[in-house]
């Protein structure tokens, strides 16, 4: 066997510079609240920044193009060029099953209309509520993802 045993390692003692509880944590992910959010476009930057949240987002948004008509619909795709009229945006409209390419340069206003299928459901929530079931004896339990509705 080669190398120091574990009794023979330097220990690290509180205070030392590899102290756990002194070590710098980097933050979880921080999942913002938009749903209802009706960003204001002014600017370049303003409608790139409220499309790459409306990518990110689990519920449907309302797309209102130049010539007012309005799209509601889940965003799904974006791609992204160097100026406004060659960056679009993929939608598939709440009451069709065809799929849009928007161009971001056609979008007047932006609405997070619809709800977060996904707020409030994570990890540790399932987890907890699965533990609860098998403590109160519920009957026979499966992995299995809940409804999102």
């Amino acid at each position: 066997m080669s190398g120091p045993r574990h009794a023979d390692r330097p220990s690290h003692t509180e205070g030392s510079p590899l102290d756990p509880d002194q070590l710098e944590v980097a933050p979880g992910a921080l999942h913002e609240t938009v749903q209802g959010w009706i960003p204001q476009l002014a600017t370049e930057e303003e409608l790139r920044i409220a499309l790459e949240k409306a990518f990110d987002y689990r519920g449907d948004v309302t797309l209102t193009l130049k010539d007012d008509s309005k799209i509601e619909g889940y965003v799904f795709d974006r791609i992204v060029g160097n100026s406004l009229n060659n960056s679009f945006v993929r939608v598939i409209p709440k009451e069709a099953n065809q799929k849009l390419k928007i161009a971001y340069a056609n979008i007047a206003a932006l609405s997070f209309s619809g709800r977060d299928t996904a707020a409030g459901k994570s990890w540790e929530a399932w987890v907890r509520k699965y533990w609860e079931k098998k403590a109160s004896g519920e009957g026979v339990l499966r992995l299995e993802p809940e409804s999102l509705d």
